[in-house]
């Protein structure tokens, strides 16, 4: 190689350098201000919500006032313009360039799903925070004058953010952040940020007294050469949480559709939605499918869970948001991986507790097709343990859900069976 070729080489390696240290100092930035933001907003959201937890608890009468809530929020919705907001889907297609995500999000969807919490509808929290967190960051665009790349970027760190300052899983936060939009294409160009401002909105959160969730696991095997057995029935397990994922995912679209076939108007369909769950939580007796179910998924992990509780806490959640009350879906896909881990596992074999954490994460990843994100919510969640179980019924939820999932604005990259190269007919493919 020539002088003069060897001086243009480091040139170009030198300019490299150049534009990742300008990109890194302007990157780490934004994201500890976007993460301080969502990380108040956050804390705020977490706050909220377990004031609606109590109040309900201690005033069970309130669940009459579900359909009420349900027409405040229909309101809400339509005199701010968003009536047919896609809700997280929004998010995911703004994180993809394809959508301008609206300032007037984050309070509206705070303020719905505080009004479905604290009335008894059967709606998660994470969800919510996603939107929150991407609403919140969105404004960043134009006063830092972004294209629509960096944009994207912007909207998956405010995501991240919303994510770990309710949960307090800052790493997981970040990396579902970048995996959730395309299933096997993450964004790693945004992994920086993300996690940037996912760990800075965990810290504000803590700071602020919002601690992070915890589980107690109990009854992990160990892996050693006696371990086939546990292993054969962490995999029975696995098959079957990816049941439950398609399920779930189908309950929540096909109930939805059919709230739409059957009742056009808004209004009328929130307050019969709403109807329906106070006239299910009176006949079952109890509220444990009533708001995000936090008791009942920690009951779980004690080794305590009904036979039919997954299966009710689909019909609940399906029921609720189908009918245009707002929430997420995240946290009911715990409370189903949970109890149906639970009460599966154990007929396998596996301790009850144990069982509850794999079916939670197993789940999550089937309804959310984000396989790494969920190995790491693993580690943060219950410790490295038992990594090597929840890592394969992970894994075998993921590629047995199919191209199910809960948010249709998802796309696929490649097949879940064969590599990029012998998948060009898979890429781009959308969720039902």
């Amino acid at each position: 190689m020539s002088e003069q070729n060897k001086d243009t080489k480091a040139e170009e390696y030198a300019h490299g350098y150049k534009e990742l240290i300008i990109g890194f100092i302007k990157w780490f930035f934004i994201a500890v201000i976007v993460g301080a933001i969502v990380g108040l907003a956050g804390t705020a959201f977490h706050y909220a919500l377990g004031f609606a937890n109590d109040f309900r608890t201690a005033n069970r009468v309130i669940i009459f006032a579900l359909p009420v809530a349900g027409l405040a929020i229909v309101f809400l919705y339509r005199i701010t313009g968003l009536s047919q907001d896609p809700g997280t889907n929004n998010i995911i297609k703004g994180a993809r360039s394809e959508e301008k995500v609206s300032l007037k999000l984050a309070p509206l969807i705070f303020a719905a799903t505080f009004l479905t919490h604290i009335t008894g509808g059967s709606a998660g929290r994470e969800g919510a925070a996603l939107q929150i967190g991407g609403s919140l960051a969105s404004p960043f665009s134009k006063l830092f004058k972004m294209d629509k790349n960096d944009t994207a970027t912007l909207i998956m760190c405010g995501m991240s953010a919303g994510f770990a300052s309710l949960f307090g899983t800052p790493v997981a936060a970040a990396v579902f952040a970048v995996e959730v939009t395309i299933v096997a294409a993450a964004q790693y160009s945004a992994l920086v940020p993300c996690m940037v401002s996912g760990i800075t909105a965990s810290l504000v959160a803590r700071l602020f007294g919002a601690e992070p969730e915890s589980f107690i696991v109990s009854g992990i095997p160990s892996l050693n050469g006696g371990s086939a057995p546990d292993l054969l029935r962490v995999t029975v397990l696995g098959i079957g949480c990816a049941a439950v994922s398609v399920l779930f995912c189908f309950a929540i679209k096909g109930i939805g559709k059919l709230y739409k076939k059957y009742i056009k108007n808004d209004y009328i369909r929130v307050v019969a939605g709403g109807l329906i769950v106070v006239a299910l939580t009176l006949l079952l007796g109890t509220t444990d499918y009533n708001g995000a179910g936090m008791n009942v998924i920690e009951r779980a992990f004690s080794g305590s869970a009904s036979p039919v509780a997954f299966a009710l806490k689909i019909l609940f959640t399906a029921l609720t948001l189908g009918a245009g009350f707002k929430g997420g879906e995240i946290v009911p896909s715990f409370f189903t991986g949970a109890t149906f881990g639970c009460f599966f596992g154990g007929l396998l074999g596996l301790d009850p507790s144990f069982a509850a954490a794999v079916g939670l994460l197993a789940v999550f990843c089937g309804v959310t097709n984000c396989p790494f994100a969920t190995i790491i919510l693993s580690i943060e969640l219950f410790g490295a343990g038992g990594l090597a179980f929840y890592a394969l019924a992970i894994a075998i939820s993921y590629m047995l859900s199919g191209y199910w999932g809960l948010y249709s604005a998802q796309r696929f990259y490649q097949s879940k069976l064969k590599p990029v190269g012998y998948a060009e007919n898979a890429k781009k493919k959308k969720t039902d």
